[in-house]
């Protein structure tokens, strides 16, 4: 593993819990560049072909998330892991298999090692919708969950699901929805990506979101419910949530 010791870090203040996963559309010498411009960090990043380069270390806190949220706690810095993917499409196209294999491998030591729970593997979207598009529509979310690294849904367990509320399941599954296109936008490019459109990489950074979204209603509460299901299933004996 080969290191470029990125100076962009402080002390932790919080345990580690969480891995945050994003990608950058640049080769590892223009993301070094890029992070130096502009004094940000993560912990590893990893290229194309699946090799795996460490930034800083795992006991100090990178500067990747930014202004982020989920599940009622901000600045999440402070108790995650960054990992940075090597992605000239930005995550609009797939990921090479060398690389996500590389990934897995990783997630799974820092998952085991740190006891991260595999809802706490997110994507960058996920924790600042309005800013972020990564890791991308084309990330493999359901092929990381057949290896316990974070979690995909079956649709047949909405049906267990009571709650009705787009905006609540949201809040409920963790998103700041604050910004409700931003919320609903990054949950679709995440657990329901075919219905996302391809976009121009500049457009992706500068608005990772519509201000009005075109979706299948049904299809999308379906979803919300199941992935609800799935994140809060060890909850659900408390019946004000279930039919």
């Amino acid at each position: 593993m080969r290191c470029f010791d990125l100076p962009y870090f402080d002390e932790r203040n919080a345990k580690i819990d969480m891995i945050v996963i994003h990608c950058l559309s640049h080769s590892v010498q223009s993301a070094i560049d890029t992070f130096h411009h502009h004094r940000v960090s993560a912990h590893y990043l990893i290229d194309e072909k699946g090799k795996i380069y460490s930034l800083v270390a795992e006991h100090k806190r990178a500067w990747h998330a930014g202004q982020s949220f989920w599940q009622n706690r901000k600045g999440l810095n402070d108790n995650s892991i960054g990992i940075e993917l090597c992605s000239p499409s930005l995550g609009q196209t797939s990921y090479p298999m060398h690389q996500i294999s590389a990934l897995i491998r990783l997630c799974q030591k820092l998952k085991h090692k740190y006891h991260i729970k595999k809802e706490n593997i997110l994507g960058h979207s996920d924790i600042a919708p309005t800013r972020k598009p990564d890791p991308g529509k084309a990330f493999p979310w359901a092929y990381l969950a057949r290896h316990g690294l974070g979690i995909w849904y079956n649709k047949k367990n909405a049906a267990q699901v009571k709650l009705n509320s787009y905006e609540e399941l949201l809040k409920q599954i963790g998103y700041d929805t604050s910004n409700l296109s931003a919320a609903t936008f990054a949950f679709m490019r995440r657990f329901i990506p075919e219905f996302i459109p391809d976009e121009k990489i500049e457009n992706l950074l500068t608005k990772p979101y519509p201000d009005t979204i075109d979706a299948d209603q049904a299809l999308l509460l379906q979803v919300l419910k199941a992935v609800f299901f799935q994140i809060r299933k060890s909850f659900f004996h408390n019946n004000h949530i279930l039919k």
